[in-house]
């Protein structure tokens, strides 16, 4: 019982490493910083790879995160993060009255995590959680392109609305504007009658999360109280400590 408790230990010290390594890791690397023999280490990484915890990067030796333990992490830090910003959704929307959003970067777009509307009008705003955007199109994906190292020359830049942003020159523009005030904008870039509020989101280490904002009909707005409303936001959100 005490041996298989060791194997059990060890065994979960590589899938740790694993899981928090940002690169793939290979087998003697392992060995080095846990301090596991080879022989051990061999024969615990084949029972994680036959029980579909880790896998191969393809003709490689090197190791990584199965599929499944990779949505599995993936869905802890999304939780984690809807749980964190729930309460500041709220003050967003009792600040603002507009439906509030917390959103990351998802394979080149927007996904928001959560929403929070508590208004009590007829028009409301869809559900959007689980929903992806495009980044060019609204306030909050263009944060993302801000914060996060996105090639822009990759980016699909298709034309929804006249307001839409269709080229990599314009775009670097805008993100470049939205780094100097802190905050961005979109207005009638996705859907007409439709604006977007969005500042940065940081953890407690001071480490890019996602990004947090508002959005809502466009007749309720104007371009300048836009950037008040935006003020405000980033002030509650990223408060001077």
């Amino acid at each position: 019982m005490q041996n298989q408790n060791k194997s059990l230990i060890k065994g979960l010290s590589i899938l740790k490493s694993i899981m928090k390594s940002t690169k793939p890791l290979t087998a003697n690397y392992l060995c080095q910083t846990l301090d596991i023999d080879k022989s051990t280490m061999s024969r615990l990484i084949t029972t994680l790879v036959s029980e579909g915890f880790i896998e191969y990067v393809e003709n490689s030796k090197e190791l990584v995160l199965s599929d499944i333990m990779k949505n599995i992490s993936q869905k802890e830090i999304r939780d984690k993060i809807v749980g964190k910003t729930s309460a500041l959704l709220d003050e967003i929307f009792y600040l603002t009255d507009e439906c509030s959003y917390i959103g990351i970067l998802d394979n080149n777009a927007v996904l928001y995590l959560n929403q929070v509307d508590k208004s009590n009008r007829v028009l409301k705003t869809k559900n959007s959680i689980g929903l992806h955007a495009p980044l060019h199109t609204n306030a909050f994906g263009k944060i993302l392109l801000a914060f996060e190292k996105i090639d822009l020359k990759t980016l699909d830049l298709k034309k929804y609305t006249v307001n839409t942003i269709t080229t990599v020159t314009r775009l670097q523009k805008e993100i470049d504007l939205v780094k100097q005030r802190g905050y961005a904008i979109g207005f009638e870039e996705y859907e007409f009658g439709l604006f977007s509020i969005a500042v940065p989101y940081f953890n407690n280490k001071r480490e890019f999360v996602g990004t947090i904002g508002i959005s809502g009909l466009s007749a309720r707005v104007n371009q300048d109280s836009c950037h008040e409303i935006a003020k405000q936001i980033f002030n509650l959100v990223n408060p001077v400590i």
